[in-house]
C-alpha cells in the first residue's frame, strides 16, 4: 500500500527511532496533562470544600460507571475503523444485558459473560448483514437495531421469565453472584494507609491517595479485563497486519481491495467484534445490579459513541472520554452540591482554553470561551445546590459540552459510513 493510501496513523516511511521519539513525546504530554488535571481537581476541591470530588468512593463509582461506556466505545472503534458507522451500540448493549441475565440465571457469572457477548455479537452480525451485504444506510440500520433490541428483549422476557421463575416481563431472576474481586496488595489490601492519608484532606496528597484507593480496591475481574482491552485494542489495530488491513477498509476500501485485502470479510469481523464488546458492556451492567432489568442501559451506548468521537477514534482518547462521563455520573449520584463545584472546574478550564486561543490569534473562539467561563464562575458563586432534574442531566450536559469543544480537532476515518461495492469506486 502506498503512502498516499495508507490509513491515518500509519507512517510506513518513518524509522523506528522517529516513532519512538514521537511516541515518547505524546506519552510525556499525556502524563503532564494528567498531572495538571489532578492538580486542578485538588484546587477546586480545596476552594469549594466538596470532598466528594476526589474521594475514593467517587473514583471507585466512576470506574464502575465508565467501564460499560468504554466497552461500547471500543466496540464502535472497531466498527468505524473498518468503515461501518455503528449507531446500534445501544441496541447491542440491550441484547447483551438480556443475554447476561439469561446466561447468569442458568450457569452463573461465567454463563452471563458468554451469553451477553454472544447476544451482542448477534446484534453486530445483523448490522453487518444489513450494511455490508445489502448496502443499507448505516444510520438507518443502527436505529432499526436499537428499536428491534427493545422489542426482542421484551418478547423473550415475556416468553421465558414466568412468575414461578422469579422474573417477569421486565426483568430476569436474580443472579447468584458476579466475578471475583480483589484489591492491589500494598495499596488497598492490609492496613488502610491510603484511607488515612485521604482523611487528612491535605492539598494534592490526599487527592492522589483517594484516586489510588478508588482505583485499587475492590476491583472486579471484568473491570480489569475492560481496562486491559484498551491497550490490547491499540496493539491489535495499530501494531499488527490485521489492524492495518482493517483500518485500510475504513480509509480507502477500493485501494485496499486492489491490494488483495478481503474488505467484506474484515468489515464483518469488525462489526461482530463491535457487537460483542457492546454486549460485554451490557454484561457489566447486569453484574452491577445483580439482575437484568428493562431499560438498564440508560442510553450508555449513545454516550459510548460520544466518547468514541471525543477520543478522535483512538483507544486512549475514548478511554479518557469514558472516564469523564463516568465521573460525571458518579458525582451526581454521590453529591448534588458537589456537582456545583464542576462549574468552577469548567470556568478554570475554559479560561485556559481562551488563553491558548488568544495565543493562536483566534479571537472569536477565545471570546466565546471567556463568556462561557464567566457564566460558569457566576453559577459556582451564586448556586448552592442544583435541582434534582438538572443534576441527573449532568452527564449528558458534559457530553454535549465536551463534544462541542473537541469538534475542531476530530478526524474520522475517510470512508466511515460509506457503502462500498467492489468495482464502483
Amino acid at each position: 500500500m502506498s503512502a498516499t493510501t495508507a490509513p491515518e496513523g500509519t507512517r510506513l516511511s518513518r524509522g523506528p527511532l522517529t516513532d519512538l521519539l514521537t511516541g515518547g513525546g505524546r506519552q510525556r504530554r499525556f502524563l503532564w496533562a494528567a498531572v495538571a488535571l489532578v492538580v486542578l481537581f485538588s484546587i477546586v476541591r480545596v476552594v469549594s470544600g466538596e470532598e466528594a470530588l476526589t474521594s475514593s468512593s467517587t473514583i471507585g463509582a466512576a470506574l464502575l460507571l465508565a467501564v460499560p461506556i468504554g466497552l461500547a466505545a471500543l466496540g464502535g472503534l472497531f466498527s468505524e475503523r473498518a468503515g461501518v458507522v455503528n449507531i446500534g451500540l445501544e441496541g447491542m448493549m440491550i441484547l447483551g444485558t438480556w443475554g447476561a441475565g439469561y446466561g447468569g440465571w442458568h450457569w452463573g457469572w461465567g454463563g452471563a459473560l458468554i451469553g451477553g457477548v454472544l447476544f451482542g455479537a448477534l446484534g453486530g452480525l445483523l448490522h453487518a448483514v444489513a450494511t455490508v451485504t445489502f448496502g443499507v444506510d448505516h444510520v438507518v440500520s443502527g436505529v432499526a437495531i436499537n428499536l428491534l433490541a427493545d422489542g426482542v428483549a421484551r418478547f423473550l422476557s415475556e416468553l421465558i421469565y414466568t412468575e414461578d421463575t422469579g422474573g417477569g416481563p421486565t426483568q430476569s431472576p436474580s443472579l447468584d453472584g458476579g466475578p471475583p474481586t480483589f484489591s492491589v496488595p500494598g495499596l488497598s489490601s492490609g492496613p488502610d494507609w491510603l484511607g488515612d492519608v485521604e482523611g487528612k484532606h491535605w492539598f494534592l496528597v490526599s487527592d492522589v491517595a483517594g484516586l489510588l484507593r478508588g482505583l485499587t480496591s475492590g476491583i472486579g475481574l471484568l473491570t480489569l479485563l475492560a481496562v486491559l482491552l484498551v491497550p490490547i485494542s491499540y496493539v491489535v489495530l495499530w501494531r499488527t497486519a490485521f489492524g492495518l488491513r482493517l483500518r485500510s477498509c475504513g480509509e480507502n476500501p477500493a485501494a485496499a481491495d486492489s491490494l488483495g485485502v478481503p474488505v467484506y470479510r474484515l468489515k464483518y469481523i469488525a462489526v461482530i467484534i463491535s457487537g460483542a464488546l457492546a454486549g460485554l458492556g451490557g454484561v457489566f451492567l447486569v453484574f452491577i445490579a445483580g439482575i437484568y432489568r428493562e431499560g438498564q442501559t440508560g442510553g450508555r451506548g449513545f454516550i459510548g459513541l460520544a466518547a468514541l468521537i471525543f477520543g478522535n477514534w483512538r483507544p486512549g482518547g475514548l478511554a479518557a472520554g469514558a472516564g469523564l462521563f463516568g465521573f460525571a455520573d458518579a458525582l451526581q449520584l454521590r453529591s448534588r452540591s458537589a456537582v456545583v463545584a464542576l462549574f468552577l472546574l469548567v470556568a478554570i478550564g475554559l479560561a485556559v482554553v481562551a488563553v491558548v486561543q488568544l495565543r493562536r490569534a483566534r479571537y472569536w473562539q477565545a471570546g466565546a470561551a471567556l463568556v462561557v467561563a464567566a457564566a460558569a464562575l457566576w453559577g459556582f458563586l451564586t448556586i448552592d445546590e442544583l435541582a434534582p432534574g438538572l443534576v441527573s442531566f449532568t452527564p449528558h450536559l458534559i457530553t454535549l459540552l465536551v463534544l462541542s469543544l473537541a469538534s475542531q480537532r476530530l478526524r474520522m476515518p475517510k470512508a466511515d459510513g460509506l457503502v462500498y461495492r467492489r468495482g464502483e469506486h
